[in-house]
């Protein structure tokens, strides 16, 4: 397990909230993928410019290294029944412990005893109640009919894209929640960084001399859990799992040596490579959880510059992009985002730190 940051702070979750017009919500992703807006966040000059995203190449150089999340959304929300009362339960599935055992969020959590058993599908699936851990999340055990395949088979039939709340508009299709790079499933989000990407500017970076490395973290409850504490420092990430290759180590590490910059896809592959890293940035081949939470304060050992989307007031997600450059100038680029009307969270427009 990749334990916390335990950097000390006086920063308090206020610090990190701002004012968001509720239009300024993205309802629906880009017509085109990489045709969203681009604001560029320069550290070094402390300017900010506006592009569209395909435009990203302009800022990669030959040596550098796109670091992305290949996991992949699952449908991850189901609607079920009470076996023995017929009362509606709602269950997103979070983390998988074994292939038909996960945490799950269940709603009402009341109703979900140990022992209770959660039907779906006309009994396709069927849930027990196995466990109530920390924070009142539900372990459950899932049993099916293997001739219909696997869990996630089932899932696919059965189960619903697991949409963060402040979106209402319904998907024209799955595949707009999904990157396109995307292959281990187990995401109970996106990582919607990686939603601007097509494979033709993919392509075309690569065509730059930009390496890309892949690397895999499953999006659970810790990149969303909000910050219930005042004082930033006491927050406890959830933990979730995360993968690097031998061979997307070596790219890095390859890059780094000769100069070139580790650049992240979303703060999910920022923090994988920060929990996969060493003190003097050697990214090593590694799988395990991570609880890794990054505030100001921290100091980067393998990102050099992020590609991200635009968070939620008072996340832990706005605490990480903040620590790579400052918050003063994350709160800036903020301001300047919906004075200029970005479209904002997880189908909104970029940033790019650098």
């Amino acid at each position: 397990m990749i334990s916390n940051n335990k950097s000390q702070t006086n920063l308090t979750v206020r610090d990190f909230w701002y004012d968001l017009p509720e239009r300024l919500i993205a309802q629906e992703p880009s017509a085109e993928r990489d045709g969203c807006r681009l604001l560029v966040a320069d550290r070094k000059t402390g300017t900010l410019s506006h592009h569209v995203f395909r435009e990203i190449i302009d800022y990669l150089n030959p040596g550098d290294v796109l670091v992305i999340n290949d996991s992949k959304v699952i449908p991850a929300r189901m609607i079920g029944k009470k076996s023995d009362s017929g009362i509606d339960m709602e269950v997103l599935l979070l983390r998988q412990i074994e292939l038909d055992t996960w945490e799950a969020l269940t709603r009402p959590g009341r109703r979900a005893k140990i022992g209770t058993t959660i039907v779906f599908g006309d009994g396709l699936l069927r849930a027990e109640v196995v466990d109530v851990v920390d924070g009142g999340n539900r372990i459950l055990h899932f049993t099916y009919d293997k001739s219909e395949g696997d869990i996630y088979t089932i899932l696919d039939r059965i189960g619903k894209m697991p949409l963060p709340p402040y979106i209402t508009k319904p998907l024209a299709d799955n595949d707009q929640y999904q990157t396109v790079y995307a292959r281990e499933r187990g995401s109970a989000a996106a990582p919607t960084a990686g939603l601007h990407f097509t494979p033709e500017l993919l392509e075309k970076i690569k065509e730059k001399g930009v390496k890309i490395a892949p690397v895999m973290l499953h999006v659970g409850l810790g990149t969303f859990r909000p910050v219930k504490v005042e004082r930033i420092d006491e927050h406890l990430m959830h933990s979730e799992y995360f993968s690097v290759s031998q061979e997307s180590a070596a790219i890095i590490n390859d890059a780094k040596a000769n100069g070139g910059r580790i650049v992240a896809v979303g703060t999910t592959s920022s923090r994988v490579l920060e929990s996969a890293s060493d003190e003097n940035g050697v990214v090593h081949a590694m799988h395990d959880d991570t609880q890794i939470f990054i505030y100001p304060g921290y100091r980067f050992k393998a990102v050099d510059a992020l590609i991200t989307n635009f968070h939620l007031p008072e996340s832990t997600l706005l605490m990480l992009v903040s620590a790579l450059s400052s918050r003063e100038f994350m709160m800036q680029a903020y301001e300047e985002a919906i004075r200029e009307e970005y479209r904002f969270f997880s189908f909104g427009d970029a940033m790019f730190i650098c």
